[in-house]
């Protein structure tokens, strides 16, 4: 059980120490990994930005994701989703749904600086938990696809299943508890309060200006 997100943060922290001064790039999956994403980085001597992705929810139950879209329109469905009688129209509407509203969310979050580039850096995405692996695998994919030197996966809770999904798309998985008993992320957060756009963007106002490389 986490305090909180800080609480985790501070956890996961210690976990990646061995980046440490290595000026790795943490990005957070809005919005609930924001305020995580953003102490690892201060922890670490790192940058901090964001990757957005969304879930696509299943049909009647919004809260349970049948697989994500990253920003690009990328998308993975779960395996189970061709046998479970979704129709390919549904798929369509809420992909384009999810990504109209990932071009608001650019559009408020970055107004001012263009997304720091993942190539030939240590890249750690940050979420607060993974349920059905869903958007983090969407988030993996986007990143990998930017030619990152290390990809690293770090969430303080995950589900066992969804940690044999995400294992394979990193160069490393560090996941701090893997309950058998998991239900939601929630459940192992005592306090568990949902991060507003207005926090999102008041953490990415505050970044500091991209360190800039000086020729050899």
């Amino acid at each position: 059980m986490f305090e909180n997100r800080a609480d985790a943060a501070r956890q996961l922290a210690r976990a990646l120490r061995a980046y440490q001064g290595k000026n790795p790039l943490v990005l957070a999956i809005p919005r609930g990994a924001v305020p995580m994403a953003q102490l690892i980085a201060t922890e670490l001597g790192g940058a901090f930005d964001v990757v957005l992705v969304r879930k696509l929810p299943a049909p009647g139950n919004p809260e349970f994701a049948i697989g994500a879209v990253d920003e690009n329109g990328w998308t993975y469905l779960a395996p189970f989703v061709a046998s479970a009688g979704i129709s390919q129209r549904y798929l369509d509407v809420a992909r384009q749904s999810e990504l109209a509203v990932m071009q608001r969310r650019r559009a408020r979050y970055t107004p001012l600086r263009a997304p720091l580039l993942p190539t030939g850096r240590d890249v750690i995405v940050v979420d607060d938990g993974l349920a059905t692996g869903a958007t983090m695998i969407a988030a993996l994919h986007a990143v990998r696809a930017g030619h990152p030197k290390q990809l690293i996966c770090a969430v303080p809770v995950a589900a066992q299943d969804a940690c044999a999904l995400v294992r394979p798309l990193c160069d490393e998985l560090i996941c701090l508890e893997i309950p058998p008993d998991f239900h939601a992320v929630g459940q192992f957060y005592r306090q568990f309060d949902q991060v507003s756009d207005a926090e999102v963007e008041a953490a990415l106002a505050h970044r500091p200006p991209p360190a800039v490389r000086r020729p050899a």
